[in-house]
């Protein structure tokens, strides 16, 4: 088992059983942490995970995290996870949703950690994809 699938693992299931000291402690105290679902995406520091923590126990009911494949570098400090993400909000809305997570790793704690959804781009971007895939559906042509 490489060094990367098992800070991994432990960081999932301490966040399934809603542990945030387990959870911190699975990041080296200048590691940073991006995702986008977050107030503020890009967390660097021990103090800017544990706020965004805090946000995410604070609107989460239940994380649930399945991992589909791994794909680890060689040496084992590195990698990328494909997740089945199941989670349920406060509110009791069910999200569920593919997910991959880049992870890298030194002294067996997480250095970085990048979440990456398959979701299109926002804003302007957004628009202009949302309006060619509208295209393509009104001519009869797949859209996935």
């Amino acid at each position: 088992m490489s060094q990367a699938w098992a800070v991994l693992e432990r960081t999932f299931r301490a966040l399934e059983a809603r542990d945030k000291a387990a959870v911190l402690a699975s990041f080296a105290p200048g590691a940073v942490l991006f995702d986008p679902h977050y107030p503020q995406p890009l967390m660097a520091g021990l103090a800017e995970i544990e706020e965004g923590i805090d946000w995410g126990l604070s609107v989460m009911k239940r994380f649930g995290f399945q991992i589909r494949h791994f794909f680890g570098s060689e040496d084992g400090l590195s990698g990328a996870v494909e997740i089945d993400t199941d989670h349920t909000l406060s509110s009791g809305q069910n999200l569920k949703f593919p997910q991959v997570f880049v992870i890298e790793t030194k002294d067996g704690l997480i250095a970085a950690l990048r979440a990456y959804e398959p979701y299109g781009p926002n804003g302007i971007g957004g628009f202009f994809l949302g309006l060619a895939r509208l295209r393509r559906r009104l001519s009869g042509k797949k859209t996935v």
